[in-house]
């Protein structure tokens, strides 16, 4: 994916991709698997793969059962099953929207452990950097001195 993305919105993308349409999704979620190098964002893409796939198949069976009632008759479509698909729907939907949300407002608010582990070795090789240059600075003051105790 584009370098210019934290990886923070990655995720973000990978999740509403996977609430808004599986095809979205597999576009999406597919390259995230196949071609980043992070562990994290293939995490999350695995993760909402899963949530994908079993609300998805919430869904097929919704709509089979839908299918079955109104094949059977027309009449009796108004009846306790009917009622009872559409509050299946209500929840289906409900739940999808709040595991989706609560998921992707988890992993964007996770800090990255990646920009964490940079900062410190930035800090390190910071602290390093400056203990060579000072040790050189000594060296180099310790060298003029026995070259100007040695000259006189």
């Amino acid at each position: 994916m584009k370098e210019g993305w934290s990886n923070r919105w990655k995720k973000l993308l990978v999740w509403v991709c996977g609430y808004l349409n599986i095809i979205a999704f597999a576009i999406v979620g597919g390259y995230t698997i196949v071609k980043s190098e992070d562990k994290e964002l293939k995490r999350t893409s695995h993760k909402a793969f899963v949530i994908t796939v079993i609300f998805t198949i919430v869904e097929a069976f919704l709509a089979i059962y839908s299918a079955c009632l109104t094949m059977a008759n027309t009449q009796t479509y108004s009846g306790d099953a009917s009622d009872a698909l559409i509050w299946l729907s209500a929840i289906s939907v409900i739940a999808k929207t709040i595991v989706f949300a609560i998921f992707a407002i988890l992993d964007f608010c996770k800090k990255d452990e990646k920009t964490e582990e940079e900062n410190k070795e930035t800090k390190i090789i910071t602290t390093e950097s400056k203990k060579t240059s000072e040790e050189s600075e000594k060296e180099n003051t310790q060298n003029d001195d026995d070259f100007t105790k040695s000259s006189f």
